[in-house]
């Protein structure tokens, strides 16, 4: 059996967008910014050291329901989110040119608490 599932800990990006599909479900698109790791950083800048400029990734995701429409609302750019969702792949045409894109489909959301340092 397979199955897609993916936990993301990032920050939630600075603008999140939300429009009407053409089916009428409404949904909120956003990103999470998250560090990449000391190999993919080695491997993304040929083989530069790990403790030069800091590397993100920005991982597209789209919420559905209302429930979690409204917590993203109310999150403010650069709030610690953990993601939980489902990788979802999608195609679109642009004139004669077919695009894709994978996102993160949440089923889950919630922002994490930081702790503070003494």
């Amino acid at each position: 059996m397979t199955h897609s599932s993916v936990t993301i800990v990032g920050r939630l990006g600075s603008v999140s967008e939300e429009r009407e599909l053409p089916s009428g479900d409404i949904v909120t698109s956003f990103t999470v910014i998250v560090d990449r790791t000391g190999a993919s950083r080695r491997r993304s800048t040929r083989g530069a050291s790990s403790a030069g400029p800091r590397q993100v990734d920005a991982i597209p995701c789209q919420a559905f329901t209302a429930v979690l429409r409204r917590r993203i609302a109310r999150l403010e750019g650069g709030t610690l989110v953990e993601v939980v969702g489902t990788l979802r792949r999608r195609f679109w045409r642009a004139g004669t040119a077919l695009g894709s894109a994978v996102e993160v489909d949440v089923q889950r959301m919630a922002p994490i608490k930081e702790s503070v340092q003494p």
